[in-house]
């Protein structure tokens, strides 16, 4: 049996399944789970992150997170915590670059956010010779001072569609007709959660949600207001969200997110308005992530590793810096918003 045949069966027993309920089974499956059965992350998977691309990217958020520890008194001890980890190797590199930080790895414990068992190994490897502690979701990390870095999680995290009828809104679901999966809509119903969209959506207009996205947010800036700590939110998407973004990879290439199920990764652009209405301590103003890097000094850092470099790795070293970094590429594309408690300044990199 393949997933697609376990949904098939569903449907048929149950009816159209909520687009959340599919994402999730699609994704985190235990036995056909796009995450579950294989490691999606670098260059053998069907995307390659930030982190991949260059070890900048996760030295500069490391040093941002440190200068934010030192910024609040140095507290000992802290949380230092990334959901959604890949690989790890955000996570190395930001060890890696905080090792000189005086006090700062003494007092870290480090806890990945991690639901994949496949990926947790992957991730165990990586950090071999690190004292690591997993968790299965941000409800399980330890009331502490909390710093924190979440980079491509919430697209990840399943969607609810809703297109807008009058009044009212009809859910979009999933359903099969001849052996094969299909959208449709379900009955028109009130959403409050939706009512803010009133005011920029007519009829016929998509709006998502991500319930799951705002539990998250809730849990961690519940522990950043009580005990301190900041967070960085890297991911693609915009302040306010409208329109149709799921969307799904397959073997490098873009693919119809209902053709094959758990073979290809689903993820939707993160509305970056919803995490702030949702989350309990202050927050920045949402930066590019070209912006966000260029303040925390990417080009002389880049320019600084150049200097050892010839040939072909120059060139790759060159072409890192501009993906991550220009507009045209990951540089405007990616978004950044910035968590800390009241009364202390966000992470540098973002601002108020």
């Amino acid at each position: 049996m393949s997933l697609k045949d376990h949904l098939l069966t569903r449907i048929a027993l149950e009816g159209p399944m909520r687009l959340d309920a599919y994402m999730q089974s699609c994704l985190l499956h235990p036995d056909w789970g796009y995450y579950t059965t294989r490691a999606p992350f670098g260059p053998e998977g069907d995307f390659i992150t930030a982190p991949e691309i260059s070890q900048m990217f996760g030295e500069l958020i490391g040093l941002s997170l440190a200068q934010s520890w030192l910024d609040q008194g140095a507290p000992s001890p802290f949380t230092l915590a990334e959901l959604g980890p890949g690989r790890g190797t955000l996570m190395a590199d930001i060890l890696r670059a905080t090792a000189r930080v005086p006090g700062f790895q003494a007092a870290a414990q480090v806890t990945l956010v991690e639901a994949s068992p496949s990926l947790r190994e992957v991730q165990r490897e990586t950090l071999r010779g690190a004292e690591v502690t997993w968790a299965e979701s941000a409800a399980d990390l330890p009331d502490a001072p909390l710093f924190l870095i979440a980079n491509e999680f919430f697209d990840a995290l399943p969607i609810r569609q809703f297109i807008r009828q009058g009044a009212g809104w009809a859910e979009r679901r999933v359903g099969a007709a001849e052996r094969a999966l299909t959208f449709g809509l379900g009955p028109v119903t009130p959403q409050p959660a939706l009512a803010h969209r009133v005011e920029d959506t007519k009829d016929g207009d998509l709006v998502e949600l991500c319930a799951s996205a705002a539990e998250i947010m809730q849990d961690i800036g519940k522990r950043i207001a009580a005990h301190g700590g900041a967070g960085l939110i890297i991911d693609y998407g915009d302040w306010r969200a409208l329109g149709d973004t799921l969307q799904a990879l397959e073997n490098h290439s873009p693919a119809d997110p209902l053709a094959n199920p758990g073979q290809a990764d689903l993820t939707a652009h993160v509305d970056f308005e919803a995490l702030a209405r949702a989350c309990p301590c202050p927050h920045s103003r949402v930066v590019t992530q070209g912006v966000f890097l260029e303040r925390l000094g990417i080009t002389p850092r880049a320019q600084k590793l150049a200097e050892a470099l010839t040939g072909d790795a120059l060139g790759n070293h060159i072409a890192a810096h501009r993906r991550l970094t220009h507009p045209a590429e990951m540089g405007n594309l990616f978004k950044v918003m910035g968590l800390y408690q009241k009364g202390q300044t966000p992470p540098p990199g973002t601002e108020v």
